[in-house]
């Protein structure tokens, strides 16, 4: 099964984290590449994220602390170190709109099934919701336990 890539949305949630943990475990029976995908932006107030960016300073700051939080989650999934076959991604746009983006050269989309904006009692969250009805590969939702 060579040239199979799954993709998997990490937000540093324990329900990301879980997913990762999953699609490295899928990857590694079946011989696949895992694509870590970190999703940020800018909040809006009412709308769509602003597709304009802020000073390159505070751009920067904001990018190197997500790339923290997909390090902390892979450090987590693998203490020694992550494989050869192992990418990770920061990108700017919505969670839902990226991963779904991302998943279009996908075998499989692997995300936790609520993030770090869920309400308590929420079994899915919007972005994972979003993922199952429209990205164009299969979809696991991963629940923590």
């Amino acid at each position: 099964m060579a040239g199979k890539l799954v993709v998997v949305g990490v937000d540093g949630s324990a329900e990301s984290v879980e997913a990762l943990r999953w699609a490295a475990r899928y990857a590694d029976s079946c011989g696949a590449t895992v694509r870590a995908v970190r999703a940020w932006h800018y909040p809006a107030a009412v709308g769509p994220g602003p597709s304009g960016r802020a000073p390159g300073a505070v751009t920067d700051q904001v990018e190197q602390e997500m790339q923290d939080q997909l390090d902390d989650a892979l450090s987590a999934v693998y203490p020694g170190g992550p494989p050869d076959h192992m990418q990770t991604r920061l990108a700017y746009g919505h969670s839902a709109g990226t991963l779904v983006a991302e998943a279009q050269d996908a075998d499989l989309l692997v995300v936790g099934s609520k993030g770090r904006g869920a309400f308590t009692g929420m079994l899915l969250g919007s972005v994972s919701m979003h993922c199952v009805t429209m990205a164009p590969c299969p979809v696991v939702v991963i629940r923590r336990t």
